[in-house]
């Protein structure tokens, strides 16, 4: 039995968890899986073909490794076995990245409702001790969100001290645990428990008397990056896991309603179409004992949608063009016809959202992957916003990407900083008064709307350092996190936004918040 949380981790981050999903989905949808040892091999081979698990690494021929994987999306409420037929099915959260939803805005929710007891936890070969009654990540955000703690935790104070100690969600317990957190910042490894090891010894094998943590700093790294996954938090520059400031408010909101528990983790398929239903839904009123026949066209639809997420993930894609149907018949081999009728009928609106897991990654790595960021600021800009977009950065002395509209006759320049917290210094905004802005000002075929910067975060200083610009130059500007760029993609097609508002939103002369979108 496992006395400490515990999560399952054949990947340690959750990017690639809907292509997973979609290989289950077009390999063992509505079919038995207990036992079926063909099944878990084909899986198995077909996680390896698509690159989402490392070839070679089965150690047995008994799709071992298959299992790992699907204990992995079990465990995130997004499949289940229905217990009339012993077949695999998705739940709605399931169904729901299927369909081209946002995976972070699904896998939010499932990680907030992630609990401790759940069917997984108290799975065969998981079993975590029947002490936690907890949810763990919304724990972490409430500890986050305390000013005693200096509004940060570490990995190793989250796998010493919060996933060993923190049982339940009482204010007794959470009051403990805080306690503990100052007291281990004081004194460290002497403040735990002199049979530390015996209490929470690894699961398999001996403590490693070279790396005596190991085995519960990998879980808490594990636990950041699931947090980290979800968008409201991220480690900032000293390694401190943070909220990031434009989703305090979120954070407060979540933590301001307490949910009820999910009952009866003991039944599995209650509680995982409890656990598994999606933000758009309360409950499952799916009738799933319906058996259906499997056509050649169907087995051809989930190839479909299995290549269609695959893509998504790389590349924002806001509709169905003749490139997207093109790409995705040179990877199924399947029938043009068959595929753009599928894609229109699946995914009208595209995927959007499911790139953007990648693209606030981006905005956080620094100047190693500037060029990348760049580039997909500019694919954003014309898939998400319907403008042109060039990438002009190599060109010297010039922003990263210069955007047009013909509906409203205007221009605009971009520049990323992959930065936690950006702040414009004096070259960056030498370049930005004497350079960019004079360039693009003058002789083009619009005349220049607003300047903007798109960063992770900013620094105190930045609506002071933007006016300073906008003043100078007596050009309209601005500073845009990457999560209020992300949230301005989602509401774009919902409040039925154009590139009038957009210039708007561009042209605060300030940084631009949650509230003005």
């Amino acid at each position: 039995m496992l006395n400490y949380w515990w999560v399952t981790r054949p990947k340690r981050k959750l990017n690639s968890i809907p292509e997973v999903l979609s290989t289950f989905a077009e390999q063992a949808l509505d079919e038995e899986w207990q036992g079926q040892r063909d099944t878990h091999l084909s899986l198995e081979e077909a996680l390896e073909q698509a690159g989402l698990k490392r070839v070679g690494e089965r150690r047995d021929q008994t799709g071992g490794g298959a299992r790992i994987y699907k204990a992995w999306v079990s465990s995130l409420g997004l499949i289940f076995i229905q217990e009339s037929t012993g077949k695999l099915k998705l739940t709605l959260a399931g169904e729901a990245i299927m369909a081209g939803e946002s995976p972070v805005e699904v896998l939010k929710h499932q990680i907030l409702k992630y609990q401790f007891p759940s069917s997984f936890s108290l799975s065969r070969g998981v079993q975590v001790s029947p002490r936690f009654k907890i949810r763990p990540f919304r724990f972490l955000l409430r500890l986050l969100s305390d000013s005693r703690l200096g509004y940060y935790l570490t990995e190793e104070e989250i796998a010493k001290i919060v996933i060993t100690e923190a049982e339940t969600e009482k204010d007794e317990c959470y009051e403990r645990i805080v306690n503990r957190l100052l007291q281990f910042r004081n004194y460290g490894d002497s403040c735990l428990s002199p049979d530390f090891f015996d209490l929470y010894k690894p699961s398999k094998g001996q403590v490693n008397p070279a790396y005596p943590f190991r085995h519960l700093t990998d879980i808490a790294n594990t636990i950041v990056n699931w947090l980290e996954y979800t968008q409201l938090a991220k480690r900032n520059d000293d390694g401190q896991l943070v909220i990031l400031d434009d989703k305090r408010d979120e954070v407060q909101s979540i933590l301001s309603v307490t949910p009820p528990f999910i009952d009866r983790p003991e039944q599995h398929e209650y509680f995982q179409r409890k656990y598994g239903i999606d933000p758009k839904h309360t409950k499952d009123l799916r009738n799933l004992t319906a058996t259906r026949t499997v056509t050649h066209k169907m087995i051809a639809e989930q190839k479909i949608k299995q290549a269609f997420i695959s893509e998504s993930l790389k590349t924002p894609i806001g509709k169905i063009t003749t490139a997207i149907i093109d790409k995705i018949v040179d990877m199924t081999g399947i029938d043009a016809q068959l595929v753009e009728e599928t894609l229109l009928r699946l995914y009208p609106r595209g995927a959007i959202g499911s790139f953007m897991t990648e693209y606030f990654e981006m905005a956080f790595r620094g100047r190693d992957d500037a060029t990348e960021f760049e580039l997909a600021t500019v694919e954003l800009f014309k898939n998400a916003f319907d403008l042109r977009a060039e990438h002009i950065g190599p060109q010297g002395l010039t922003p990263d990407v210069l955007v047009l509209s013909d509906q409203e006759g205007f221009i605009g320049i971009i520049d990323n900083k992959a930065y936690s917290k950006y702040a414009i210094s004096n070259d960056h905004r030498n370049r930005m008064v004497h350079n960019y802005i004079p360039r693009y000002r003058s002789g083009q075929q619009y005349p220049l709307a607003f300047f903007g910067y798109i960063s992770g975060g900013f620094g105190s200083s930045i609506n002071a350092q933007i006016k300073s610009i906008v003043d100078e130059t007596n050009v309209h500007g601005s500073a845009i996190s990457v999560s209020n760029v992300i949230k301005l993609v989602e509401l774009y097609p919902q409040r039925g936004y154009n590139h009038a508002r957009l210039k708007d939103i561009l042209s605060l002369d300030r940084q631009v918040l949650l509230a003005d979108l």
